[in-house]
């Protein structure tokens, strides 16, 4: 059965009630058996309908995968430079799009930040 609007907004405001009982008792440890299964079901429910309905589509660019990648691991353009085995400086040429990716770049996107090769291989 699929999750309704208001279902969800019900759903979400019980594990948030939930979660502020947990905060007052002083952490996960500290609610009852019941209390634990109810956050459990309410969260597997609000993150199954946001998965379905709250989706955020990939970034079409390689300079977009690139910040996204360095966004979702704190990094800073000369970190990631360094694990793609470039220089900083070309590494900003490419984001500032005065340089096209290689091939080797492309390879090191897949292996080493784990992007999805044939992505890669589409948007290049």
């Amino acid at each position: 059965m699929e999750t309704s609007q208001k279902d969800f907004e019900t759903f979400e405001i019980k594990m948030n009630e939930l979660l502020a009982i947990a905060t007052q008792k002083g952490g996960f440890d500290n609610l009852t058996s019941k209390e634990k299964a109810a956050l459990d079901k309410y969260t597997q429910k609000v993150k199954a309908y946001e998965d379905i309905n709250f989706t955020i589509p990939l970034p079409q660019t390689v300079q977009g995968l690139i910040e996204l990648k360095m966004y979702e691991k704190k990094l800073k353009q000369k970190e990631i430079a360094k694990m793609l085995n470039i220089t900083d400086t070309k590494l900003s040429e490419i984001l500032h799009h005065k340089r096209k990716p290689g091939l080797s770049l492309l390879k090191a996107m897949n292996e080493v930040l784990g992007i999805d090769g044939n992505l890669l291989l589409k948007i290049a």
